[in-house]
């Protein structure tokens, strides 16, 4: 199997790394890198579980090759996180019990997150579409929601 060479700006660090050209980027970022706060659920992008931030949008990390991320700027769950203080999602995430097991919780957190990058002041409506990709089975999609509309306020 060959090998390439893949330079990718991680959660702000520049990072060059050798990976096998047929290797799935949710596994370099979770073996690789060891950047486990990325989950695989069901590895068929039906779960979002795996959902990270890339070149600003949104996406199913067990969905993309890791030549497809070659040059691209990635944030994941461990990205959020600034000097030590947590984001303002991550906050209200656990302010309003938008956490159960937490096997959901990362891909939920990037979902909100890409939203607001790009829509700081989302209806709604808006927050629900940007989630639905997500599953969530302990917490129901209601203090999600609530929590990611008082991130929105603050």
């Amino acid at each position: 199997m060959s090998e390439i060479i893949l330079d990718m700006n991680i959660n702000g660090e520049n990072i060059s790394i050798q990976v096998p050209s047929n290797m799935r980027l949710i596994d370099i970022l979770r073996v690789k890198l060891r950047l486990t706060g990325v989950k695989e659920g069901c590895g068929e992008g039906e779960c979002g579980a795996c959902t990270i931030i890339m070149n600003g949008k949104a996406v199913n990390s067990c969905l993309v090759l890791g030549i497809q991320a070659d040059n691209a700027t990635i944030i994941t769950v461990e990205g959020l996180a600034k000097n030590g203080e947590m984001d303002i999602l991550q906050q209200k995430f656990i302010e309003y019990g938008a956490i159960q097991c937490g096997f959901c919780t990362p891909g939920m957190l990037m979902s909100a997150k890409a939203l607001l990058m790009h829509n700081p002041k989302p209806s709604k409506e808006e927050i629900r579409e940007a989630i639905a990709g997500n599953l969530c089975r302990c917490t129901g999609y209601t203090p999600i929601t609530k929590a990611i509309e008082a991130a929105v306020k603050v």
